[in-house]
């Protein structure tokens, strides 16, 4: 779009009603236009003197645009991060050429992470330092060559650690030795901040993967992490590689010997047939138990993906430890873990001579098994923020857009004009400790999360517990929806969950205040539940009797009287019997049949007759303490909306 166009959109916006505001924010969304270009329809709405209501609009239009550029630029960039690993990845299970994988490691690195140079250093264990094998966007000779001496510069202090090290100012840094020859190399590079993370196997530093700008720049947490993703594949790569070469040595061997030949022949089309296996499963997006499923029947074995809690944990740290599968209780642990966190281990049972080629086939194995936890963790953590960002709008931002509230929710498969229900949740076990309170309530929350994306609905952390919007099928029950919802989330978590519902709501989209309102409703009986005992339990405000109608956001009497005595109502209805007012006599005259035969003028079998007739209508407990005072508070109800008897 040429500058001229722009700035006749800009002006036809400026000039446009309030409710046009949004059109030059939507051009610029559509040009992926700059941050900056989003002041202009509002400074030229100002200097053309513009009505207040005007420009207040194109200001409110212009930070909804923001944020929306906002969202679209993170989950651009979180989408080339996944695609980027994914590609890496690819590479390295089709590996032929080291080099070129790392060259493609560094390159991703470099554009991912938007910097000047990105570069790779291997150590050298006969010379004890470490020297520069791979470089992308370097232009200095001496820097592509120079050689760092353990704990020398900020690659020597990364080797020398195996930790992340990042500095804002390289020579203005401290922290790390200068030497004249590494400060040479890097001046003639004009690098100012660098980043490097450790290239690890196991437990042993191998190298270290840089990141550098020729200007000051702080990098965030987030492209740490992705560095270290990158490193940890250039680990792999460069293991691969290690183990094709002792593959090709043992297959030299085996040439030198039939015997040995025919005796390893099996172990080397085990580890290819794996090894494709697994290719294809991180191409097709597989999951952990497609991992174990294709390396039992490789390994002809029962191979299974274990929680780490459900491990022998002396034997998981070992295993995690050294990088390598333990023999452990006739069992074969590999610990699947990314960085320091153990997210489980593979375990093969039986196989107590497992053949080294088989073991690092389980290995690797595990290690594939991390990466796509990691990135289904990535992606599902991506997901429950835009789930809870969309709930906690509906929440607290009660002036939204409807036909914005409607996009977004479809993008999640959730259908804001269906009937629903709110549902507030609860942990009700005390925790031993803030650190246990905190996991517990991370649990639920995830939990609640899965819950809602497998029932198209949403879910957000609130108020120390969880909130849920779930859709209300047909002939289903806000009641009957809380029940089921404490239960499985209780299962999922492994503890009580108390869920309060509010009743059915609808028109979410065009009247966001209904979900503040269904809430405080779910909330105040979550409240009733906790304070009755009944922790672990579900209800909804129809539930409760009469206090139902001090819960209810609605105050639905008719539907209390209804659900309390609508069954004698209908029979007197369509019998013209009289059973609504020996009911009123029965309890006026203190429950006694002897007084309210009296008072009706009747035999006193018949009014036996008649309270006999309520008890099959109203149920066996109706004279119970508990109902009787909801069944005498329906009647006043009743005897309130009736209309009154017509004058003579």
């Amino acid at each position: 779009m040429s500058r001229d166009h722009t700035q006749s959109a800009e002006r036809s916006g400026a000039g446009a009603p309030a409710g046009d505001a949004e059109t030059p924010f939507l051009e610029l969304l559509a040009r992926r236009a700059s941050a900056d270009a989003y002041e202009r329809p509002v400074l030229l709405a100002r200097a053309e003197g513009r009505a207040a209501e005007h420009v207040a609009a194109l200001e409110h239009a212009r930070l909804l645009a923001l944020r929306v550029r906002s969202e679209m630029e993170g989950r651009r960039r979180r989408e080339a991060e996944l695609s980027a690993l994914f590609e890496t990845a690819h590479d390295l299970a089709g590996l032929r050429d080291l080099d070129a994988v790392l060259q493609a490691i560094v390159q991703r690195a470099r554009s991912l992470l938007g910097t000047d140079v990105a570069y790779l250093s291997l150590n050298d264990p006969v010379r004890g330092d470490t020297y520069m094998r791979v470089t992308e966007g370097s232009v200095a000779a001496r820097f592509q060559q120079l050689r760092l001496g353990m704990g020398e510069g900020l690659g020597g202090l990364v080797a020398q650690t195996a930790r992340p090290y990042v500095t804002d100012d390289y020579f203005q840094d401290e922290r790390f030795q200068h030497t004249s020859t590494i400060d040479a190399g890097v001046r003639d590079e004009g690098l100012v901040a660098i980043l490097g993370v450790p290239l690890m196997l196991g437990h042993h530093v191998i190298g270290v993967l840089f990141a550098a700008d020729r200007r000051a720049r702080v990098f965030e947490r987030e492209q740490i992490a992705l560095l270290g993703s990158f490193a940890a594949l250039a680990a792999a790569a460069i293991d691969t590689a290690h183990l094709l070469t002792e593959t090709r040595s043992a297959l030299a061997g085996l040439e030198r010997a039939n015997e040995i030949i025919r005796d390893r022949s099996g172990v080397i089309e085990r580890a290819s047939d794996i090894h494709d296996r697994l290719a294809e499963l991180v191409l097709r997006g597989g999951g952990v138990h497609d991992v174990a499923a294709a390396v039992a029947e490789v390994l002809d074995g029962m191979v299974e993906f274990t929680e780490a809690a459900a491990v022998p944990a002396k034997a998981l740290e070992a295993s995690r430890a050294d990088g390598h599968a333990v023999w452990h209780d006739d069992e074969w642990i590999a610990a699947v873990a990314a960085g320091g966190e153990l997210l489980g281990a593979l375990v093969l049972h039986g196989h107590p001579g497992l053949d080294p080629v088989d073991q690092r086939t389980l290995e690797r194995a595990a290690m594939v098994t991390s990466l796509l936890l990691l990135a289904r963790r990535s992606a599902a953590e991506a997901e429950q923020r835009v789930r809870g960002e969309l709930l906690d709008d509906l929440l607290d931002a009660r002036d939204r857009d409807p036909r914005l509230l409607r996009d977004r929710a479809s993008r999640l498969y959730a259908d804001l004009d269906a009937t629903h229900v709110v549902l507030a949740a609860r942990l009700d076990a005390a925790a031993a400790d803030a650190d246990q309170e905190a996991a517990a309530r991370r649990r639920l929350r995830s939990a609640a999360s899965h819950l809602a994306a497998t029932r198209h609905g949403l879910a957000a952390a609130r108020d120390g517990g969880t909130v849920l919007l779930l859709p209300l099928e047909p002939g289903d029950t806000a009641t009957a929806l809380a029940r089921r919802t404490a239960r499985q989330l209780g299962t999922a978590v492994h503890e009580e969950v108390t869920v309060g519902a509010s009743a059915p709501v609808e028109g979410l989209a065009a009247h966001p205040d209904t979900v503040a309102a269904a809430y405080a409703e779910g909330r105040r009986c979550l409240d009733a539940l906790r304070l009755l005992g009944r922790s672990g339990d579900g209800a909804a405000a129809e539930d409760f009797g009469f206090l139902g109608l001090l819960l209810a956001g609605d105050r639905d009497i008719a539907g209390f009287v209804d659900r309390t005595i609508g069954q004698v109502v209908a029979y007197d209805e369509r019998r013209g019997t009289d059973l609504l007012r020996t009911l009123d006599a029965y309890f006026a005259c203190g429950m006694s049949p002897a007084r309210t035969k009296d008072e009706l003028l009747v035999h006193v079998n018949t009014v036996a007759q008649r309270l006999e007739r309520v008890g099959r209508l109203l149920g066996d407990d109706w004279q119970s303490p508990a109902r009787a005072l909801e069944i005498q508070l329906a009647l006043r109800l009743h005897r309130l909306a009736a209309p009154a008897p017509a004058q003579r």
